[in-house]
Parts: structure tokens; sequence; C-alpha cells
């Protein structure tokens, strides 16, 4: 039976980034605040600092620094090293789209799963345009199948599934053949803390801008809304995020847009503070940006795709466009400009998905583990 000993730790794939996964993880540390945190790599420089107040736990590889400042290049061998994390605790949360439901546990593991590897079964969406000899093409080709193998392994070791979203529930059950429950995840950033201008913005606060806050990859399509944008020389556009992608962007930058890369969340906050509205055009297994550009009483325009069918309601807290292209996106615009929001209502969307509620349902998942008889394999 479940009892004041019983011990529960959370297990991530790396906390290298500022990105949704990584503020779900400080969502569940909050709601198990004496939880370790385990994870294979670990840069307390360029993820959230609030994990500094918890502790972390590492695997060997995180004592090579270039792999720190790149987990990509440690491809090869995330799979021999989460193999090789062992978990002492009554009940591991494991929140991961690769590596971290690999962890060994002594005891039950919930699953709770942002997607499957995108590497290994959204490969062409995952690398993009990269040509057929590029190096990342080839290990992950390479490494493939192998990788396959141990991840469905892996997988099926767990005690219980959950998806963030009803299109990973579909992506779960088609990589592994599990059934998930779907638990959306919270906003990630809240609206009452502290407000800091960006240094690099000042001089655009006196009209609002669009945003765009995203890991600079290639499937997140950002080019696309730059192009867009070329074409709309006054309206302004603001991009938040860092990646690899982020030198061919830069590059590509119209006069009425800008890329922050860096920003801390009282940044992030003021950021919103000043924008009109956030554009999120990626397949996204969820997409935590909408919900708080919602809490901000920002409407959004987003891809009709993926994880945003689950978290924007069309002309209630956004509008969609169907298809990736710039005249795609300038239309949704010119009708997200031309409607009548209303910011109460687009603040009450974004409380549905509280962080409160989340973690009610989390403890209840935890309690079921504890409580019940040995779950079945799938």
């Amino acid at each position: 039976m479940a009892g004041a000993a019983s011990t529960i730790a959370i297990a991530h794939d790396y906390l290298t980034q500022q990105g949704g996964a990584e503020r779900v993880v400080l969502a569940l540390s909050r709601a198990f605040p004496e939880a370790p945190i385990y994870t294979t790599l670990y840069d307390p420089a360029t993820t959230f600092p609030e994990f500094g107040d918890r502790q972390v736990v590492t695997s060997p590889l995180n004592r090579l620094a270039f792999l720190r400042r790149d987990h990509r290049a440690a491809l090869p061998l995330l799979a021999p090293a989460s193999n090789a994390v062992r978990i002492d605790a009554d009940v591991v949360i494991a929140s991961s789209s690769g590596w971290a439901h690999g962890f060994r546990s002594t005891g039950r593991t919930l699953v709770y799963c942002h997607n499957p590897a995108r590497w290994l079964y959204q490969t062409d969406q995952y690398l993009g345009d990269a040509g057929r000899l590029s190096p990342k093409r080839f290990a992950v080709t390479a490494l493939g199948p192998a990788l396959r193998r141990w991840d469905r392994r892996a997988a099926h070791r767990a005690d219980r599934y959950l998806a963030n979203s009803n299109v990973v529930r579909e992506r779960i059950a088609a990589a592994y053949g599990i059934e998930a429950d779907v638990v959306p995840p919270p906003p990630g950033l809240g609206t009452g803390g502290e407000q800091s201008a960006h240094r690099e913005l000042t001089d655009w606060q006196d009209r609002r801008f669009w945003l765009v806050v995203s890991r600079l990859m290639p499937y997140k399509n950002v080019d696309v809304v730059l192009d867009a944008f070329r074409d709309r020389p006054d309206d302004r556009l603001v991009i938040v995020g860092a990646g690899p992608e982020r030198e061919r962007l830069v590059q590509m930058l119209p006069p009425n847009a800008r890329i922050v890369s860096g920003v801390s969340d009282a940044e992030l906050r003021w950021i919103y503070a000043h924008a009109a509205g956030l554009i999120a055009p990626s397949h996204e297994d969820f997409g935590l940006t909408p919900l708080e550009a919602n809490s901000w009483g920002l409407p959004v325009v987003a891809l009709r795709a993926g994880g945003y069918l689950d978290t924007v309601v069309e002309g209630r807290s956004g509008l969609f466009f169907e298809e990736v292209q710039p005249a795609a996106v300038s239309r949704a615009l010119d009708a997200a400009s031309a409607h009548a929001w209303h910011q109460e209502v687009l603040k009450a969307h974004a409380q549905e998905f509280g962080e409160g509620r989340f973690a009610a349902r989390i403890r209840q998942e935890v309690e079921r583990l504890l409580d019940g008889p040995a779950a079945p394999g799938p």
C-alpha cells in the first residue's frame, strides 16, 4: 500500500536546454519536491535555473563537457548510458521523448511520454533538409535499427504510459503497441512573476509584435514565418529561441524581425506582455506555447496539426492555418488581426490546463501504481 515511506524519483532524458519538456519536469518536481531527478546530461548554464535547487543525479556521460554542450553528439552512447542508470525508488516518473523510459528502477515506472523518439519514428521530419551524406543523417540511418529494438524493449518494461496529447497517444500505439491515456501538461510560464525588459527589444516596446517561441530546429518551420513577414513590412516579429538553425535564420532575417536567445523567464514574461499574439507553425507533439500565450490574453495563429489540435479552439483561443506556406501564415494573421478576441476568454481557456490539475492526476497515477497489483505486460 502507498504510504509516507514510499519513495518517488523523476527521470528525464537530458537537462541541457530550456523547452516545454523541461518545464514539465519542473512541474513534476513541484508536485514531488523531495524526489531526486535522474538524467543523462545536465548543464546548469543552459537549462532552467530552478533545477539548481533540486537534487540532480547524472550518468557518467555528464563528465564530458562537449556532450553537455551538444547532446546530439552523444547519440551512439545514450542507449547504453540510459541502461546503466539505476534508480532505487518505489515509483519512477519518467519524462521521456527517447531515453528516460530506459532507465532501470527497483520499483514501478510511470512514463510521461512527450513523443516516441522523433529521430527513430519521424526521421525525415527530424532531419529536415539534412543531405543524404550529412553526418547526422548517416548516424541516424546507421544506428536506427539497433536503437529501435532497444527503444521498444525499454518501452515495454514500463508499468504505465501516459501521453501528453492525442497525436502522441496514436504514435505510442503505432511505435510500441501500448495504449496510453492522455494527460495534458500545464502552461509552463506563469504570469505572476517578475518582468525584465529585454535589452535587444526595448526600442520595439512602442508597438506590439507577433511572437514565435520555439527551439530553432528544421521541423519547427520558423523560416516559413520569416518569409511571411518579409511581405508584411508594417508588422513586427520576435523569435525567442536557440538551436542549430539559429545561424541560418539570422542570415535570412528581414528588417522587421529579430531573434533573441538565452532569454530568462523574467524577460520572456516581458516579451509576452508586449506581444500582439503568438504564431505556432510547427508539427508539435503538444506545444505549451499556445497555452502560455492564452494565459497572457494573447490569441494564437497555429498550424492545424499535432498537439495544437488539443490546445487551440478555433475562434475562441486562436485560428488555424492549413499548410506550412508563407501565404497561409499571412492569411491567418490577417484574419486574427480582424477578429474580436476577449482576454477573459483566452485566459480562461489556459486555466483549463492548470498545473494543479496536472499534479493531481500524476499523483493519482502514482498512487494507482503503489496500491495496485503488478501491471501485466502490454
